[in-house]
């Protein structure tokens, strides 16, 4: 039999007429109880039953507009949430007290009509409570039914302010969710011991874990606000250790409609945890610099241009030129913009941003203003391995671009440039500093001129969080399926912000920039990777990952820096992001340089082509790689022009 019901209840869903019926009756039937406990039988004459059919046609008649008017037919009834019940409530209100004032008009020309306010308030109230209570009552008796073999998830809130108690009360109000609130989680000792919504508050401290496993918990919810919290303490290693499993929250402005769905309550992912301060941009700045501009956008398929994409998209371009040679990540760009900005002008163009007929054609049509040059080969190893691929995708293909923004008169300028191009140890590295040396000095030359022309800015920045073939990605696919995680040396560290943040530093160091300036943004502390491993391993709840050192790679760094050592740099208004007081280069030396690396990149012999690089980078210095052969050769070079022999008396 409780199958049947099961069934029955799973399956069927009562129709939106038979509900809006059903709750018509409910007025009517209202009104006839209290008039029936109002008069009796004996005192309902015909003039007090008129009056009262009277008064049942017309709440019927108004509340049959608010119901349509607040859709309180419209949810299926076991699933009904407080905001059902709310509405519903809001209608009522509405509904009767339109009603009253028909009342009292139709007293004023039919004075024999009669209702006391007694009798009014009593068919509103019961009228409430039979429709808010059948809602909660058919949601118990499908849940009671239907969660006998689904047990329910019991959790703890971390968190007692606005947050934690909104997703508390999500979590009650809605069967979407398996979870049983048992207990709140507060720093503030004055919360302590109190109870919220009739469940009490423990305090965070060495006693939680006992509480925890009395009542068999072993998942917390983080309320947006206490990540940070979270973020700078031992607390999650601590729940981590008492296999206790970690879940938050989108923050409260993003919920829909500030009703919490299920989507919107997540795993609590490391880059979450990692120590970084929220970032805080010039919405309005970067809006005057970019809406009504022709924006282009190369690499717009990899991991920044795609997020410089989205942001852009958002502050209304007159259009946005996408520029990828990779297809089917641009395609799917293609889709994302087609679903989401369907009135932005877009145009994706398969292109080798190295191709110079090709760019040509693209400028000489789209005519872009602002333009974001994300377009590189990244990868260290994958470099130091194809060199002359290095050069020309990154170098000769940034020289192209950047000559055509200067002769179609663009705007703006804005390089993405890593802070690998200081005092670069691998052949990425120098790549992206060899750019960053063209286009400074190109902008050095064209103040020089005196023309008011293209603005050439670069920014550099270190790692980001989950770009593609980025090492968290890596060790989460790795600890997947079961280890181990690789980790090139324990000593390695690295700068980490995630993709949005760096994207949107990006944008603000473009609409602050003059010309020719390298910002550089400020990281946070710095993540040593061993430590980031274990708490990934910590965090995924598994025991028994071990963790491997495999060396590091060819041009690898134990560290990355932003600065060279004999580089300063500026403050600017925002704080995180300065200015970079770097060396500068005279445009002819540096494209004739340029220009010869591109040539030798042609005969791809690694070594002679990495000489050249050398000697437009002098601080370049191959680590761990085969290019410290050529190092030492330059080295030999050089103390050779140094020595001068002295004379010989010939007394």
């Amino acid at each position: 039999m409780s199958n049947l019901i099961h069934n029955f209840l799973s399956n069927r869903v009562l129709s939106r007429f038979t509900i809006f019926v059903i709750d018509i009756l409910m007025i009517m039937f209202s009104c006839l109880v209290m008039y029936l406990m109002r008069y009796g039988f004996v005192g309902l004459t015909p003039e007090v039953r008129a009056d009262g059919i009277t008064l049942g046609v017309i709440l019927v008649f108004v509340n049959s507009i608010t119901f349509i008017l607040f859709r309180t037919f419209s949810g299926i009834l076991r699933f009904s949430s407080f905001s059902d019940l709310m509405r519903i409530t809001y209608a009522l209100m509405l509904g009767y007290g339109f009603t009253y004032l028909a009342i009292i008009i139709l007293k004023r020309y039919h004075p024999g009509f009669y209702l006391d306010d007694i009798t009014f308030i009593s068919v509103f109230f019961l009228n409430t409570f039979l429709m808010i209570f059948s809602r909660i009552l058919t949601k118990e008796v499908y849940e009671f039914i239907t969660g006998r073999d689904v047990k329910p998830v019991n959790v703890f809130i971390y968190g007692t302010k606005e947050a934690g108690i909104s997703v508390a009360k999500a979590l009650k109000g809605n069967s979407e969710f398996n979870y049983r609130v048992l207990g709140f989680i507060s720093d503030e000792s004055q919360m302590v011991g109190k109870e919220l919504m009739g469940i009490t508050i423990y305090a965070n401290n060495e006693n939680i874990f006992r509480t925890l496993e009395s009542k068999d918990v072993k998942t917390i919810i983080v309320s947006p606000q206490q990540m940070e919290e979270i973020k700078n303490s031992d607390l999650l290693s601590n729940f981590v250790d008492h296999n206790i499993s970690l879940l938050t929250t989108v923050p409260l402005n993003e919920w829909n409609g500030m009703i919490m769905s299920k989507e919107q309550l997540k795993d609590v992912q490391i880059e979450d945890l990692l120590p970084r301060d929220p970032i805080h941009i010039n919405m309005l700045k970067i809006a005057s610099n970019i809406e009504g501009k022709r924006v282009m956008v190369t690499g717009a398929a990899g991991s920044i241009g795609s997020e410089i994409v989205r942001q852009v998209a958002n502050f209304n371009p007159y259009s946005i030129i996408l520029i990828d040679q990779a297809e089917t990540p641009l395609h799917d760009m293609r889709l994302e913009l087609k679903d989401k900005w369907r009135e932005l002008r877009a145009e994706i163009i398969v292109a080798d941003v190295s191709n110079a007929s090709r760019m040509e054609r693209i400028f000489s049509r789209t005519r872009p203003q602002y333009i974001f040059h994300a377009a590189a080969y990244k990868h260290v190893p994958m470099m130091e391995d194809n060199v002359s691929e290095s050069v020309q995708t990154n170098i000769l293909g940034t020289k192209i671009v950047a000559d055509l923004a200067v002769k179609y008169n663009a705007d703006k300028f804005v390089m993405v440039s890593t802070d690998k191009a200081v005092n670069p140890s691998n052949v990425m590295g120098c790549s992206k500093r060899i750019c960053e040396i063209y286009v400074q000095s190109l902008a050095k030359y064209i103040a020089k001129s005196g023309k008011r022309t293209t603005q050439f800015i670069t920014t550099r920045f270190g790692n980001v969080l989950g770009s593609n073939g980025s090492v968290i990605p890596l060790f989460r696919e790795q600890i997947k399926n079961g280890g181990p995680v690789t980790v090139t040396h324990p000593e390695i560290i690295r700068y980490f912000m995630t993709i949005p943040e760096a994207c949107q530093l990006v944008l603000e160091a473009g609409a602050m920039g003059k010309g020719g300036e390298i910002y550089i943004f400020d990281m946070g502390k710095p993540v040593k990777i061993l430590d980031l491993a274990k708490r990934m391993i910590r965090l995924s709840g598994s025991r028994n990952i071990k963790i491997e050192f495999t060396g590091l790679r060819h041009g690898e760094k134990l560290y990355e820096e932003l600065l060279n050592i004999a580089e300063h740099t500026k403050p600017t208004y925002h704080e995180k992001i300065m200015i970079a007081d770097v060396r500068e280069y005279e445009y002819e030396e540096v494209n004739r340089k340029i220009n010869a690396l591109i040539h030798a990149s042609y005969e791809y012999d690694d070594m002679r082509t990495v000489k050249k690089m050398k000697e437009v980078v002098p601080e370049f210095r191959s680590i761990n790689s085969p290019f410290e052969a050529v190092d030492r050769l330059l080295e030999k070079i050089s103390e050779k022009e140094s020595f001068v022999p002295v004379p010989k008396d010939k007394g």
